[in-house]
């Protein structure tokens, strides 16, 4: 077997079983192999209830106490009954898992495996997995590996799948040089992929992960420097000339540009009247202005004669932003002819958009991916303006770049990453950074709680949305099982349905819906014909709903700062008060301390260096910064130390062999090659 043997060839595994795989987009042994493990499960002695840690995953042998109730609240199964030992006991909660009653027998000792929480003067646990003692001793004192799941594929399925394949896979000759692996300690890449899957310990398991997520910097780094745009200056062919519109702009805005604003928006008028071509990253917090400085860029371009474009991460935000143009165009009698291009458009539809592009009437086109299809032509492409940029990369900015020539590349985001780390990270980008935000703008109110305060949520948010205002509601997981202890948008969506009033709209959002789904969902929020949105992360970036006043994210201690600080940008964007509520799973004083940061601070770029202090090993297994340069398993937060070093490799490995000719360097060269060409580099 190799990467590219096909999933079905694994043995134990057919057309149904392929299909769930591919749901994960696991399609061959390459991507089995490279679908980490989410965290592991370590089954430990069960304790007494006495001695259950309140927060913490833990086990409980125990039995049945007295009746199960059930009940049913519109659409969700409700059971509850009390587990006891000789040390005390718990009050047990379960969702819609109906089999629970006809698995447990009075007089039986049972391991249950869940997090308790003191609720009311008394232990509770929701969810919690139920095994026999004799299934649960099997599994006491190895690291077992669980994997991202769908609906009917379970993390047995995949641990059976992982290990078939790696009996019968053929690793090759190491990409990564010999030298490299010496000087920075690493363990050869097939050692690497056996033990993130199968460690014996925690140790092996972390050295294991360190050269995997070298490994990711290295090439990523490697590939960026490769890029043509980082490895030449290019001449400016579009000179521009400062324009009476944009001083006019400014002006007859009913605000004044920030300090942070005027500052960058001056770098930028010089680079587009520079000699070199402008490549440049704005880096700023959720509503500190980078988009009026967008459209002042636009502006300049669009009066000196040329195209511009603007490319965003979702329709929704496509859409928004061109709704945006259209009204500053009709309200201060601006130069635009603005065009929206996205791929939900008829044939139609985009083949007159084509047409008004081509010929340069639509002086200023935004849209979505569709902006890069090869029927997509540009008269005189001179400026592009890609908005949050992690979610595009090089590879796409390039291809959007080069629908013009040596054209100008304005790159936006609103994740806050410290400057030695961005200058690493976007090594081909001069980097401006908005570090204030309007004096009009309210504070949001923040807090920080434990589970005891849900209900008290509930009731404030039933207040808010009764008061006109929309609430976002963020879960770690897609569907239960994904991740043991913590809230999944599925099933949290029913449970908060039969928590608030039936009047109230209540709808969900997750990465795994079609796209037409999701956009579906985000226009109806937007249109406020929605609610309460549970979500996913998905939900940090692609959409601006003004009228939304409250941020509740369930179990805050499994999300990095900067990616809490990120989401919390989604409210306090309108003129009404806005709230953001981090329910934490875990009451350890840790925790609770880390989470605090958020309480007095709405500095992203503070917070995100304090996420660096902050993260280590023991924080391994919380939810990725997933949103950033799309790393599979590296964080640019918890690895700053790994990326540092990655960049020392390729820096000194270029230095003396630019072009990888060298007889050591021939598989790192093939293997970049084939990369670069690639899925799996498009987002580099």
């Amino acid at each position: 077997m190799d990467d590219s043997t096909n999933i079905i060839d694994i043995k134990g595994i057919g057309e149904k079983t392929a299909k769930l795989f591919g749901k994960l987009n696991i399609n061959d042994v390459g991507g089995l192999l490279r679908n980490y493990p989410r965290d592991y499960e370590t089954f430990k002695e069960p304790v007494m209830i006495s001695d259950a840690p309140a927060g913490e995953i833990c086990s409980v042998r125990a039995c049945l106490a007295g009746n199960i109730a059930a009940k049913k609240v519109r659409n969700l199964t409700i059971l509850n009954f009390e587990i006891r030992d000789a040390g005390g006991q718990i009050f047990m909660t379960y969702f819609n898992t109906s089999y629970v009653k006809s698995m447990l027998k009075k007089g039986l000792f049972y391991i249950f495996r869940g997090i308790p929480l003191k609720k009311g003067g008394r232990f509770v646990m929701e969810q919690a997995k139920i095994y026999k003692p004799e299934e649960y001793f099997k599994l006491t004192g190895v690291m077992q590996p669980r994997y991202s799941l769908t609906a009917g594929l379970t993390n047995n399925m995949v641990t059976k799948a992982v290990k078939q394949a790696l009996a019968h896979y053929r690793f090759g000759e190491d990409y990564l040089p010999e030298e490299i692996r010496e000087t920075q300690q690493l363990i050869s890449y097939g050692q690497a992929i056996e033990d993130i899957h199968f460690p014996k310990d925690f140790e092996e398991m972390l050295i294991a992960r360190r050269r995997l997520v070298f490994d990711e910097f290295f090439l990523f780094l490697l590939a960026l420097r490769k890029c043509k745009e980082h490895n030449e200056v290019l001449q400016n062919i579009y000179p521009m000339v400062e324009v009476a519109e944009t001083k006019r702009l400014i002006e007859a805005l009913p605000y004044a540009l920030t300090g942070a604003q005027k500052r960058v928006w001056e770098e930028i008028r010089q680079d587009l009247q520079g000699e070199k071509v402008m490549n440049r990253l704005i880096q700023g917090d959720v509503g500190s202005g980078k988009t009026i400085l967008a459209f002042l860029s636009l502006l300049m371009c669009v009066s000196n004669g040329y195209q511009g474009a603007m490319m965003a991460p979702t329709e929704v935000l496509a859409r928004q932003h061109f709704e945006a143009a259209s009204k500053l165009t009709a309200k201060y009698k601006l130069p635009f002819v603005p065009m929206l291009l996205t791929g939900s458009m008829t044939a139609k539809e985009k083949r007159e958009a084509y047409e008004e592009i081509k010929s340069g009437r639509a002086n200023l086109v935004i849209g979505t991916h569709a902006l890069i299809q090869e029927k997509a032509e540009y008269k005189n492409l001179a400026l592009v303006v890609t908005d949050e940029q992690h979610r595009f990369g090089v590879r796409q900015r390039e291809t959007l770049a080069g629908k013009g020539e040596n054209v100008h590349v304005i790159v936006m985001s609103a994740t806050p990453i410290p400057r030695t780390l961005a200058i690493i990270l976007y090594g081909d980008l001069d980097i401006s950074i908005v570090d204030e935000l309007p004096a009009n703008r309210l504070p949001i109110k923040n807090c920080v709680v434990s589970t005891d305060y849900r209900e008290k949520a509930y009731r404030f948010i039933e207040k808010e949305v009764q008061a006109g205002r929309q609430v976002y509601v963020i879960c770690p997981m897609v569907e239960e099982g994904e991740l043991e202890g913590a809230e999944n948008v599925i099933s949290y969506t029913e449970k908060l349905k039969s928590a608030l009033p039936s009047k109230i709209q209540t709808a969900y959002l997750h990465g795994k819906m079609r796209p037409a789904d999701k956009n579906q969902v985000m226009e109806e929020f937007a249109k406020r014909n929605i609610d309460v949105l549970v979500s996913t992360t998905v939900i940090e970036v692609g959409i601006n709903v003004p009228n939304a006043t409250v941020m509740m994210v369930e179990n805050a201690e499994r999300f990095g700062l900067a990616q809490l600080h990120q989401l919390r940008g989604r409210v306090g964007r309108g003129e009404h008060q806005s709230y953001c509520i981090f329910v934490s799973g875990s009451d350890k004083k840790q925790t609770m301390e880390r989470l605090d940061i958020l309480n007095h601070s709405n500095d992203g770029f503070f917070i995100a260096g304090e996420d660096l202090k902050l993260r280590g090993p023991g924080d391994l297994f919380g939810i990725r910064q997933s949103g950033i340069m799309n790393f599979k398993i590296g964080d640019i937060y918890q690895d700053t130390d790994v990326l540092k070093r990655a960049k020392e490799s390729v820096d000194a490995l270029l230095l003396r062999d630019e072009k990888l000719e060298e007889d050591g360097h021939l598989p790192l060269k093939l293997y970049m090659d084939e990369a670069l060409n690639s899925v799996d580099f498009r987002t580099i």
